[in-house]
């Protein structure tokens, strides 16, 4: 049994998409937010939690009703198709309105600006399930890993473009002593890249072929399928008891370890341009250098850490890289205790930082998945976005306050702590390895 790589790279092209667009979100929304238009960064952190409010209830939802959609293109590729669409259009907006508001503020450019995020982000929580559901769909579950290594890859190769595209457009030569920075040309250059993801998708993904294909190997190997085990195993059980009380707390532990890794992680991942231009002076081009090594990091280590969970296990990667997670943030924490400027020596630990996530990113998915029937993939993908959503809810805005409240450096001891939990509570997870 073999991964296909090639189908596989290219069902990655949908979250390359997602993955770019939520890396340039992500970076340059607060700092348009507290730039722009003057907003303090608890202000700013809650309006970047609206994307993750709004995903607890699209994501499972949107997931769920894509399981029951049949359509000639799909069960996924239609919400792939429908919300980049939208995304591209209505994200178009987001410079003009920022550059118009710096040039004659107003309150009803303001509103307009917020309104115009929520639909984007509706737009972006109509598809990101379906798109990240549609590689488990094609994949026999011991090559889930594996699989999911190359969407990771594929996601983190369209946040790597985006940030070497910000390197080359916004450097410190370029945006020192600049009251307002043009962000049009990169929101540019990450719509091109999301219709580009999308015509490479909707061109050579058959989905209804590959998905008859996956149909007839379930059939072959009744026995990688939990839901049917339970059933033969007790002839009394009914069609919607599937889960074994085991299986559910385990469930239950890993969704929680879930939420507590994307805690921390999520506040670097929100807070760190921000960050590093306040604490370490530094521009967004060379803040964005920092997560492009980690980035790169990451790049590197999917795969190997897909194959090395197939060797040694699932939980026991995702627990070296929580464990590692902690110990990076731990450390950079201990070096502002000490030094007030950026080290070319902190690539180091970037770098680590990039594996360590890798590691637990390639693996906990499939994990969630590896605990349900085929026809309940997109609603399981949906349980583990909000459980993840729901900590990226929270995250912004208590990360913000004590950004604001208490000291910019509360940050990396703040993300430590919480992906520290996080290996304590994936400790009691029993089930979801592959077989």
């Amino acid at each position: 049994m073999k991964l296909d790589y090639k189908k596989t790279i290219l069902i990655g092209f949908a979250f390359l998409s997602i993955s770019a667009f939520w890396q340039m979100y992500d970076n340059l929304t607060p700092l348009i937010l507290t730039n722009t238009f003057k907003m303090n960064e608890t202000i700013s952190g809650a309006i970047m939690a609206a994307d993750n409010v709004l995903a607890l209830f699209l994501l499972p939802f949107f997931g769920s009703l894509s399981d029951r959609s049949n359509s000639k293109l799909g069960k996924r590729k239609p919400f792939i198709l429908f919300g980049t669409i939208a995304a591209v259009c209505l994200m178009t907006f987001i410079p003009v309105l920022d550059n118009s508001y710096y040039a004659a503020p107003t309150s009803a450019k303001a509103i307009g600006f917020i309104v115009l995020l929520g639909f984007l982000l509706i737009s972006m929580g109509t598809y990101r399930s379906p798109a990240v559901a549609l590689m488990p769909d094609v994949t026999p579950k011991p090559l889930r890993s594996k699989g999911n290594a190359i969407i990771n890859l594929m996601g983190a190769a369209g946040g790597i473009l985006y940030l070497i595209a910000t390197f080359f457009l916004y450097p410190k030569s370029k945006t020192a002593g600049l009251e307002h920075i043009n962000y049009q040309p990169i929101f540019g250059i990450v719509s091109g890249i999301m219709i580009l993801a999308l015509i490479i998708l909707m061109v050579f993904v058959n989905e209804p072929k590959l998905r008859a294909k996956q149909a007839e190997y379930e059939k072959a190997h009744p026995e990688q399928d939990l839901t049917q085990t339970v059933a033969a195993a007790d002839k009394n059980s009914v069609a919607k008891a599937k889960m074994p009380k085991a299986v559910k707390i385990s469930l239950a532990f890993l969704l929680l370890s879930v939420a507590l890794w994307y805690v921390g992680y999520n506040a670097i991942n929100t807070w760190f341009t921000t960050y590093a231009t306040t604490v370490w002076n530094m521009s967004i081009g060379d803040a964005s250098m920092c997560l492009t090594i980690a980035m790169v990091g990451a790049i590197i280590s999917y795969i190997p850490v897909g194959i090395v969970a197939g060797k040694i296990g699932r939980k026991v990667t995702i627990l070296f890289g929580a464990g590692m997670l902690a110990a990076c943030f731990g450390a950079a924490y201990v070096y502002t205790l000490f030094f007030d400027s950026f080290h070319v020596g902190l690539y180091g630990l970037f770098w680590l930082v990039g594996v360590s996530w890798a590691s637990i990113n390639v693996n906990s998915l499939p994990m969630v998945v590896e605990m349900c029937s085929s026809a309940d993939v997109g609603k399981f993908t949906g349980y583990y976005y909000t459980f993840s959503m729901a900590a990226q809810t929270i995250t912004p805005i208590v990360a913000g306050y004590l950004l604001s409240n208490i000291s910019y450096h509360a940050l990396f001891p703040y993300a430590a702590i919480f992906v520290a939990l996080s290996f304590v509570t994936m400790c009691f997870v029993k089930h979801g390895d592959s077989k």
